[in-house]
């Protein structure tokens, strides 16, 4: 019974990981693309050249 429930805890921890894992990976995407988007997509500063797009 106790290696029973042991298998599966270990199961359930691993598919929560794997879950985890997934979620941060699509995030890692979209930041990414946000990130490329704002080379291609900057505002314009005085003079008409193009300005930065982040604040640092």
């Amino acid at each position: 019974m106790v290696p029973t429930l042991l298998v599966l805890l270990l199961a359930l921890i691993l598919f929560g990981a794997g879950f985890a894992l997934k979620v941060l990976w699509w995030i890692a995407v979209v930041v990414l693309v946000v990130w490329l988007l704002g080379f291609v997509v900057r505002p314009t500063a005085a003079g008409g050249r193009r300005g930065r797009w982040y604040r640092w």
